[in-house]
């Protein structure tokens, strides 16, 4: 009797932990069924609120063309969330250029010089060499003029590494190209007049274009080399140099990478702000600082004004901050860390490194995204490598890509209709051929954002007037914009 008493006893006590390991596995899935549907909500809101149908993007177009106009009026930054300039380094090449030029890129701690041979419009660049040099932090520190003699210095021994030919003009016959690069952090920029080198000692700051123009070319005489700057402008100039070397119908250069800018042709008459210095007809460069537009048509989501307000400045460069590489990487992230926080994506606790800002960079994300493996493999491996993230289940991998997607598609759709602004302020669209120079590692490395941005043209203009703007990638390589501001015409000529 005690033996089916015991019995009895194990048997209903087995069926109970059964039934409490039912009831377990019931919530467990139960929880995870919600709190994936927490994620699928904070996903399609996130899409919503990104969304960028075409009415949108031709009301983000239309407020540029305003912003545009408003900035070339007046000097007044009430007016517009632009401040473009003028860079007078019209007249651009005419393609018609040959022979070996040289060119510097100062960036923001390092110098590039490169040098080549043009062969007219219908050839390619030869003897293209590219040296990259750091620059020593005892100049760092220095004065602007000690920045100048260290760049001679190393030009003298490039330009002896890299002569021309014996039946071509000497150097010192020849101007050289001379463009300065803003960097990812923004710290170098070229703006109005005044050039300002951050990361280079107080006393680097150079009031004036020309003053800095004639410290490099003292620098330049001293050391014996006679070449000659005669302009110095922003890298996107020497990029819409290089497009109108090899097409006249070039009206504008963009940069989309860590940073980004853009560059287009203009019209004296179409700059009022700066007739006093103007010629009084021919073409103008204005570069405009396009990282700086901001307007209440925006797709603004609640991660990019958190965003916005943890950089180091807050309010400033919102397009770019919706555009550009260095930030897309960080949407993800932020977008994620919701996930993981309100809905466990990441397990029930968040992965610390998630919380670090910036640790998703833009070609990771890239690399995500692009994954078109079954099983999303690449997804695991850059979660696992970056955030140590293990364990993600396939459902989870597609999520994560689809946040990538949603913040690529908007941030590329943008940067089309800004191209789009840019022709229409020219009065181009209708009956013009126009072409515009992609530049930068977001759009040629990044195929889904650069089809995206191509869409979204094509999606605004339609079939009948798409065919008139033509998006291609940069001519002769990165770096080589000051080749082809060395080879343009002088003003005077």
């Amino acid at each position: 009797m005690k033996q089916q008493v015991a019995l009895a006893a194990v048997t209903t006590t087995a069926a109970t932990v059964m039934a409490v390991v039912a009831l377990v596995r019931q919530y467990r899935k139960a929880k995870q069924d919600r709190q994936w549907g927490k994620c699928q909500r904070i996903l399609r809101k996130f899409s919503r609120d990104c969304l960028t149908a075409v009415p949108k993007l031709w009301q983000v177009a239309n407020a540029m063309v305003s912003d545009m106009g408003a900035s070339l009026s007046s000097s007044d930054e009430a007016t517009s969330s632009l401040n473009m300039f003028v860079s007078y380094a019209s007249p651009l090449p005419t393609g018609n250029e040959k022979g070996m030029y040289y060119g510097v890129n100062l960036r923001q701690t390092k110098i590039l010089m490169v040098c080549g041979r043009l062969q007219g419009k219908n050839q390619p660049i030869s003897d293209l060499y590219v040296d990259e040099v750091p620059i020593p932090s005892s100049v760092m520190i220095g004065t602007s003029q000690e920045l100048y003699d260290y760049i001679a210095a190393e030009l003298v021994k490039f330009v002896s590494a890299h002569p021309e030919k014996d039946d071509e003009a000497p150097a010192n016959d020849k101007k050289l190209g001379f463009t300065v690069s803003s960097g990812d952090d923004q710290s170098t920029a070229i703006s109005g007049y005044n050039i300002k080198l951050k990361n280079f000692a107080a006393d680097t700051t150079v009031e004036g274009v020309k003053d800095l123009i004639t410290g490099m070319n003292r620098a330049l005489e001293k050391h014996g080399l006679k070449l000659r700057v005669h302009a110095l402008v922003d890298d996107i100039v020497g990029n819409l140099a290089g497009g109108r070397y090899y097409d006249k119908d070039c009206v504008a250069a963009i940069t989309l990478g860590m940073g980004t800018n853009a560059a287009y042709v203009d019209t004296t008459q179409s700059a009022p702000r700066w007739h006093d210095s103007l010629p009084k007809k021919g073409e103008i460069v204005v570069c405009m600082e396009w990282g700086n537009f901001n307007t209440c048509h925006l797709p603004i989501t609640q991660y990019d004004t958190s965003l916005d307000a943890a950089s180091s400045n807050p309010g400033h460069r919102i397009f770019e901050k919706m555009i550009s590489g260095m930030y897309l990487g960080e949407i993800v992230r932020r977008v994620l860390v919701r996930m993981a926080q309100e809905a466990a994506l990441f397990g029930q606790s968040v992965p610390p490194k998630l919380l670090i800002p910036y640790l998703l960079r833009s070609p990771d994300m890239a690399a995500m995204h692009q994954d078109t493996s079954e099983d999303r493999e690449v997804v695991h491996e850059k979660l696992k490598e970056i955030f140590g993230i293990t364990n993600l289940t396939t459902m989870a991998r597609e999520l994560v890509a689809e946040v990538c997607d949603i913040v690529t598609e908007r941030g590329a759709r943008l940067a089309g209709a800004g191209t789009v602004a840019i022709v229409k302020k020219l009065g181009r669209i209708a009956n013009r051929r126009s072409v515009i120079i992609m530049e930068g590692g977001l759009y040629e490395h990044y195929r889904i954002f650069r089809n995206y941005l191509h869409s979204g043209v094509w999606e605004m203009l339609g079939n009948e007037l798409s065919d008139n703007i033509v998006v291609e990638h940069s001519h002769g390589g990165a770096g080589t914009g000051p080749l082809f501001l060395a080879a343009s015409p002088t003003p005077d000529s």
